[in-house]
Order: C-alpha cells, then sequence, then structure tokens
C-alpha cells in the first residue's frame, strides 16, 4: 500500500502553491510527504533517496516535474529516478497537452497522466495512446477565508481585479513570422479563426487548418506539428485578455490587475488601470479578497476550468468568466459564477455596472458561489481523489 509520497517545490510558483496545498491534504490522510526542492536538487536527491522506499511510496507531479528528464534524476543509462525504483508517478498536466510532446520519452514505465480539461484528455487518447491516463480533474481553489468571515461589500476597496499577466499579442509576431510570408500568412489565419469564434477549441481549430491548407499531411504529421503551433494559444490567450480589460476600463470602470505588463496594454483609458503589479499566488488570493468582482479570461480550456475562476468563489469575489462548457454543465449560472461571451464582449462593462449597484444580488452570489466551491472544487477535494486512486494503486512488476 502506498504510505509515502514525493511533490516537487520550488519549480514553477504556481504550481508549487497547488502541491504543498493537495501534500497538507495527503498529510491528514496519513501519507508521509516529502517535499523534492528543485532549487536544491542534489541534498534533495540525497534524501530522496533515503525516503522513496519502493512499494509503499508514489510521486504527485504537476506539468512533468520530477519526469521531464532531468540530469540529478536520471542515471547513465537514461534510466528515470522513479522508474528505477518502480515507483508509481502520476502528473497532473495543467496546459495543453502539444507544449509537452518533448517531455515523453523521459516517462517512467508506471505513470499515468490526468488531465485538467476534457479536451486534453481526448488529445491524449488520440495521439498518445500508449499513456495511461488517470481521472479527468479541473483545477482547484485556495480560500483564505471561512464562509462567515469573508470580507464584505464595504471591506472590497476593488470593483474589479485581475489576476494574471499579459504579453502584448504582437510580442510573438517574430516566431509567427520566422519563415516566411506563407507561413506567416497560415499562422495568422488560424489565429484570426480562434478570435473570431471563440467556442472552438484549440486542436479542433489547428488540425482543421493543417488538414486544410498542408498538402498530402498525414496524422502522423499533424501529431509532429502541434507543437510547433504553441505560439498561437499563447497569441489568442493574451489577445483575449487585453480585449476584455480594455473594453472594461475604455467604459469607464476602473480594472485592477495584478500581474506583469499591464503598462503595456494598448488602450484609450489607461488611466482606469490600477497596477497591482506581480504577485505570487498568495498576493493574488488577497487581491481577490479585496474585490468585489474577479475577473476571469480562460486559457483556452473550453470543456474545464481554471483556478482563478474557484479562487474568486472561494474568497467572496463574483467571478465573471468567459464561457466554458465545465462551467454550462456544472455551475448555476448566475448564482455560482456570471458568464460572458468573448466575441460579444460590448455587452460586458453594462452587465458588471448592473452587478455593482446591486448590492443585494452581490451578496447572494457571493454566499452561493462559495458554498459550491467549498463543498467540491478545493485543492482537498482534488488530493482525495488522487487518494481514491492510489488506494488501488501497486506498483508494476519489473521487467524480466
Amino acid at each position: 500500500m502506498i504510505r509515502r509520497l514525493v511533490m516537487f517545490t520550488n519549480g514553477i510558483e504556481t504550481l508549487w502553491y497547488f502541491s504543498v496545498k493537495m501534500g497538507a491534504t495527503f498529510e491528514k490522510l496519513g501519507y508521509e510527504v516529502f517535499y523534492f526542492d528543485q532549487c536544491k536538487e542534489y541534498d534533495s536527491l540525497s534524501k530522496l533517496m533515503a525516503f522513496a522506499v519502493p512499494g509503499i511510496t508514489a510521486a504527485v507531479s504537476f506539468n512533468f516535474e520530477g519526469c521531464s528528464g532531468e540530469s540529478y534524476l536520471t542515471d547513465a543509462k537514461g534510466i528515470n529516478f522513479f522508474e528505477a525504483r518502480n515507483i508509481p508517478f502520476i502528473n497532473i498536466v495543467v496546459d495543453h497537452p502539444f507544449y509537452y510532446h518533448k517531455f515523453v520519452p523521459y516517462l517512467p514505465k508506471d505513470y499515468q497522466q490526468i488531465s485538467i480539461d476534457r479536451e486534453h484528455e481526448r488529445y491524449l487518447k488520440k495521439y498518445f495512446p500508449e499513456i495511461k491516463r488517470g481521472p479527468f480533474l479541473p483545477l482547484a481553489g485556495t480560500s483564505l477565508w471561512k464562509k462567515d468571515t469573508l470580507p464584505s461589500w464595504d471591506e472590497r476597496p476593488y470593483d474589479v481585479v485581475f489576476t494574471g499577466n499579459y504579453t502584448p499579442p504582437g510580442n510573438f509576431d517574430k516566431v509567427i513570422r520566422r519563415i516566411n510570408d506563407e507561413y506567416t500568412r497560415f499562422y495568422m489565419g488560424i489565429i484570426q479563426d480562434f478570435i473570431e469564434h471563440p467556442h472552438m477549441e484549440m486542436t479542433e481549430g489547428i488540425v482543421k487548418h493543417l488538414r486544410n491548407e498542408v498538402e498530402d499531411i498525414t496524422e502522423e504529421g499533424i501529431k509532429e506539428n502541434l507543437p510547433n503551433m504553441i505560439m498561437i494559444d499563447l497569441y489568442v490567450r493574451h489577445y483575449f485578455r487585453g480585449e476584455v480589460v480594455k473594453t472594461l476600463v475604455d467604459a469607464g470602470l476602473k480594472v485592477a490587475c495584478f500581474g506583469a505588463g499591464w503598462d503595456l496594454l494598448d488602450c484609450r483609458h489607461p488611466e482606469n488601470i490600477i497596477n497591482g503589479r506581480l504577485q505570487d499566488s498568495y498576493g493574488c488570493l488577497k487581491a481577490i479578497s479585496q474585490a468585489k468582482i474577479s475577473l476571469n479570461v480562460m486559457p483556452w480550456f473550453k470543456e474545464g476550468a481554471h483556478d482563478r475562476v474557484f479562487n474568486s468563489m472561494l474568497n467572496g469575489a463574483v467571478c465573471f468568466t468567459d464561457w466554458s462548457l465545465y462551467f454550462e454543465e456544472n455551475m448555476k449560472v448566475g448564482e455560482d459564477l456570471c458568464i460572458y461571451e468573448l466575441d460579444k464582449l460590448e455587452e460586458l462593462p453594462e452587465r458588471i455596472k448592473l452587478l455593482l449597484g446591486d448590492r443585494e444580488k452581490w451578496e447572494h452570489i457571493q454566499q452561493t458561489a462559495y458554498e459550491t466551491a467549498a463543498e467540491s472544487h478545493t485543492w482537498a477535494h482534488r488530493a482525495r481523489r488522487i487518494h481514491d486512486c492510489l488506494l488501488y494503486t501497486s506498483p508494476s512488476p519489473r521487467d524480466s
């Protein structure tokens, strides 16, 4: 039976934060948790060697930390530490899988991958059927408050907050234009298609253009080309972040942006952007706790959720988010959160102003949203779901 878990810290800050939050629940469930410090890798490795006893140990990671070919976890024969010790490895991937094709050769044999979006699950099934898939788990949230201690309307100085960075889409032009005009037109055509059809899933849109515009392309050719499309995902993500915030500030709303790059947004009324500067995960939760409305722009998860939504619900800010099928099927729209459409942004400022003018409705949504998220959408809930998997996990037999 698995009694020990290896998790990873001091990599990407948000992933580290998620790991620690889940780790606290794992410890309450009786696991001994070892946090591998990726900034002190060789010191951590010596401790890991003593901790990771085969048969009772598993690893739980985010975004391939610990299984991406790290030299300090790979022996002279190219074998991953966790494979050498026959330790099951669970990896939660919080971005589109096409970011990570390059890591597939390094995966330990006893490996399963958890997706946070149903589209990502289908992608894995189609292009990497050999990879064992774990349960679908949307991202989750963290609360700084109990329900009866949530900051009230009067204790929230910001009308609207957005927590996240911004990169002007033009910054991606060098990559998009790196080959020739024909390739540039191809990439920009895909981007324009997403802008005009914002419900379209990332894989669907890219594959459609590859099939229609690349002569004699095969399924294997499509698979090989998909990682070259990462800049399209980044472009449309930041394009819409900018468009949403610009729409609000140019309509006279003050938006506090906690993240880097917002001084670069091209808008008519930059004076309406309150520069909250870059924050860590805890700082973002504090900022949301000071907001009446928390704005979310999905990173193109059309059948999943984002932690920003659940963080908003759990810290008492009413969340306005763009559409996702997951929200439509699992949330009470207008009760747990408010949904806007990316192709109807002109409607968003008035909707936000109406809610800011209706304290009673705001308070109702604040309470129902907190209850919904607290019942089902914290990192403790996700840790318990993984615990259920671990109860039935045993190391695979070694190859003879």
